[in-house]
């Protein structure tokens, strides 16, 4: 069973993006992420969604529509840096442990997303 399937599919993962997205908006600690991102967040949801749909082990809706994901090389004109770094995954930790099952799984996965959004930083 993939991790897609194990946290509840499409379900899980609309939730978990809309929740990530929605303390991006008021936490204090990811204003410098939220900064980087354009006034409305509906179109980074949902690529997210698109994304981590694929990722987690469910169809590859991202890169059926964008290819593949150069996440690093499609995120560089963005600055980011540590604040920016931790601001982000604060928010996907926090959505994470309100949404996702507990499971050695969960964990792996966490984990994973923390080495991801460290390689994102690029100043």
């Amino acid at each position: 069973m993939t991790p897609y399937e194990a946290f509840g599919g499409d379900a899980f993962v609309r939730s978990l993006c809309a929740r990530f997205y929605a303390l991006m908006d008021v936490l204090p600690e990811a204003a410098a992420c939220r900064a980087v991102h354009p006034p409305s967040l509906v179109r980074a949801e949902e690529k997210l969604v698109e994304y981590l749909t694929g990722w987690l082990g469910g169809p590859p809706l991202y890169t059926d529509k964008y290819g593949h994901p150069r996440l690093r090389q499609r995120h560089f004109a963005a600055p980011i840096g540590k604040e920016e770094v931790a601001g982000w995954l604060l928010c996907f930790h926090q959505a994470w442990r309100e949404l996702a099952p507990q499971s050695a799984m969960a964990d792996e996965i966490l984990a994973k997303v923390d080495a991801l959004g460290w390689h994102m930083a690029n100043r």
